[in-house]
């Protein structure tokens, strides 16, 4: 149906490349999982605890709150505030600033997410900015049925799950206290502008 690497453009060179043919809802359905086949593959470069690991050039502020399984790549930032949880893999060079949650998700290179911003189920490529506030949807909470659709070639095609937030190419921007709802996908360099709602299901 749809390729990660077409939104991603370091999938193919990255840890995550043997599960390149998986769906992005895929990935996050397994994502505890994956997380510990990869905590297994990881060199002295890293702390590990448990079932949390973070590269030793990491700067993790007191009062941020780490919930494995957890990798946490080289040269990343999580603020005091931050939480991370629900298995997480984050690669280099990401900033989590105060306040901001990822949950199952796996994050690319250099993506950021400011302040305040929930991200969950989600899959996000590399130089993603999320200004403050912004939000990214992993439940349909207003309906009975809760199954996430994501729309391709303009229609709206079911992925089988009840939890799945958004695969966000890399280079996109998400603006303050924007909101994309379940099942969003947006190609890369994507610019959502503040204070909107990106809703695949009510496009037209």
């Amino acid at each position: 149906m749809i390729r990660i690497g077409d939104f991603i453009e370091s999938l193919d060179t990255s840890a995550l490349a043997r599960w390149a043919s998986l769906m992005p809802w895929e990935w996050v359905t397994r994502a505890p999982e994956i997380v510990r086949e990869l905590l297994m593959t990881l060199g002295e470069d890293y702390e590990i605890r448990g079932d949390i690991a973070v590269h030793k050039t990491a700067v993790i502020e007191h009062g941020a709150v780490l919930k494995g399984p957890l990798i946490v790549g080289p040269e990343c930032f999580v603020a005091s505030g931050a939480y991370l949880r629900g298995g997480c893999w984050v690669g280099e060079r990401c900033i989590f600033g105060p306040g901001a949650e990822l949950k199952t998700s796996f994050v690319f290179g250099g993506t950021k997410l400011a302040h305040f911003n929930f991200v969950g189920d989600s899959v996000l490529g590399a130089g993603v900015n999320l200004e403050a506030g912004s939000i990214v949807c992993n439940y349909r909470n207003e309906r009975d049925d809760k199954e996430v659709r994501v729309r391709i070639d303009d229609r709206l095609r079911a992925t089988g799950c009840d939890k799945f937030g958004a695969l966000i190419g890399d280079r996109s921007r998400v603006g303050a206290n924007a909101v994309l709802a379940p099942g969003a996908l947006l190609a890369k360099a994507t610019i959502i502008r503040r204070g909107e709602v990106f809703d695949a299901e009510q496009q037209r």
